[in-house]
């Protein structure tokens, strides 16, 4: 089973109706330098998965994203793994959805540091 989603599978599932969380989990610097945000998404601290993990559903598939799926996607995604979620990352991140067509919107939410 495969830790990444293609831009192209996030939007067929959103084309379906799929039911699923979107995480925005990007370090907060790089949110501050682009704070827009695949429509959908909540944005999640990426160093605070432990205090907001057990706030998921339990058994709604998780698909997260960072601005390149690298590290912070790497890192996230196992850690909500290991806590028994369906959970991947978007493979090339926000970077690569947006290289791809896909939709983004100005977000409401500015980075702060106590998601």
């Amino acid at each position: 089973m495969s830790d990444t989603i293609s831009p192209q599978e996030l939007d067929a599932m959103r084309k379906k109706g799929e039911n699923f969380i979107l995480l925005d989990v990007r370090r907060a610097e790089h949110f501050a330098e682009d704070p827009s945000i695949i429509p959908g998404a909540v944005r999640k601290l990426p160093e605070s998965v432990e205090s907001w993990a057990a706030d998921l559903p339990p058994d709604t598939p998780i698909v997260l994203y960072c601005v390149r799926g690298g590290s912070v996607s790497q890192t996230v995604t196992p850690a909500l793994q290991k806590l028994g979620r369906d959970a991947k990352y978007i493979a090339g991140g926000i970077d690569a959805w947006k290289a791809n067509g896909g939709e983004v919107e100005p977000s409401e939410v500015r980075a702060h540091k106590s998601d």
